[in-house]
């Protein structure tokens, strides 16, 4: 794997700025999002999960019932309603950018969370995430989920610098998992838990289960974070998964657990 030059000095963001905008206008334009607790099933059952012998005690911070179906409208929203007429008249576009106020919520509706496992894209909604609960609750685990066609945060934190992520290829879990780490990022990123780097067959139970269970689409991404609390490997405790988005093509959906469900009769049919 190559490296990055790291040139980028220390990044802080800090708590007065995410309680401002939480305070100030965020809700002018996204919603404050329900976290609700995955009831799991006794074994595996329809779902062919294998969950781990000490379940982890998973919420589900639903994002996907933002406005656009996704967190990103946070932080989009949150710059827009800063910038003057002026800069406004042209027109504006946006990327993907934190989610400087979903961490404070998670903590007023789950004060002792143990763990937080929310999927990496550019690494702002994670590193937001983080931001909050570290100032707050500094005990609270703080992961990174990657599916395993695209983990370069998990190379990076291995190496202790930002690697290109030589075996990337593309897959349905579109919004996580990059080529490489940014390197403005990295600032922010280097200090998490880790990163779960997640099978894409577990992946697909994880968006199905979640689907039976609570009757939410999750995209490819969330279903990735939702796998990785499942595994286990955030720990025991209260974990809470962030279903960052709801973006994705129902006939892709279908397609996807009609793969999982063909599979497990499969199966069944052999044993």
């Amino acid at each position: 794997m190559g490296h990055l030059p790291i040139t980028v000095p220390a990044r802080h963001i800090p708590l007065e700025a995410i309680r401002d905008a939480a305070a100030a206008a965020v809700y002018g334009g996204a919603i404050r999002t329900p976290l609700i607790r995955l009831e799991l099933p006794q074994t595996g059952g329809s779902t062919g999960s294998s969950l781990p012998t000490a379940v982890p005690d998973i919420y589900l911070k639903l994002e996907v019932l933002q406005p656009i179906g996704s967190f990103k409208i946070r932080g989009a929203y949150n710059v827009v309603r800063q910038l003057s007429a002026d800069r406004l008249k042209e027109g504006i576009w946006t990327v993907s950018a934190g989610n400087a106020t979903a961490g404070l919520e998670i903590l007023e509706d789950l004060p002792d969370v143990d763990a937080i496992v929310a999927p990496l894209g550019g690494g702002g909604l994670l590193s937001g995430l983080a931001a909050a609960v570290r100032a707050l609750r500094p005990h609270t685990r703080i992961y990174a989920a990657e599916p395993e066609t695209a983990a370069p945060l998990s190379a990076s934190l291995a190496a202790g610098r930002p690697v290109y992520f030589d075996n990337w290829r593309a897959s349905f879990v579109d919004g996580a998992g990059g080529k490489s780490v940014l390197e403005t990022m990295w600032p922010l990123l280097s200090a998490i838990a880790g990163s779960i780097v997640v099978p894409l067959d577990e992946v697909v139970r994880a968006m199905k289960l979640v689907a039976e269970r609570t009757h939410v689409i999750a995209e490819g991404a969330a279903g990735c974070a939702i796998a990785a609390a499942l595994g286990g490997r955030a720990g025991t405790g209260k974990v809470v998964a962030v279903v960052s988005g709801g973006n994705i093509d129902l006939s892709k959906f279908a397609s996807l657990v009609g793969a999982c469900d063909a599979a497990q009769s499969s199966i069944v049919n052999h044993q």
